[in-house]
């Protein structure tokens, strides 16, 4: 019966971490204009944008701790917490 109750309180932790994940990245935008990327995230592809000519953070709402950012450069894996810097529409990792 006590393993029970553990297991299930492990279980309900576990999902409970899981729905509250989330990516974030700290980038430098380069360009004159803002670039809406699309993000593949646990099977998912979302609509990131970032912001012309500023550095800031985005948040990236799912249960990963990595994405692949689509660019015309190609995909770039990104993990949680990771610093980019973004010119001419292509990502390089700081």
């Amino acid at each position: 019966m006590k393993k029970r109750i553990i297991l299930t309180m492990a279980i309900v932790g576990f999902a409970i971490s899981s729905a509250f994940s989330a990516i974030n990245i700290h980038y430098y935008n380069k360009d004159s204009k803002s670039i809406t990327l699309k993000v593949k995230l646990d099977g998912v592809t979302k609509e990131v944008t970032f912001d012309a000519s500023k550095t800031s953070d985005v948040t990236i709402q799912g249960g990963a701790k990595e994405c692949i950012i689509i660019t015309s450069c190609g995909e770039v894996k990104i993990k949680d917490g990771a610093k980019i810097e973004i010119k001419d529409g292509c990502i390089k990792i700081s």
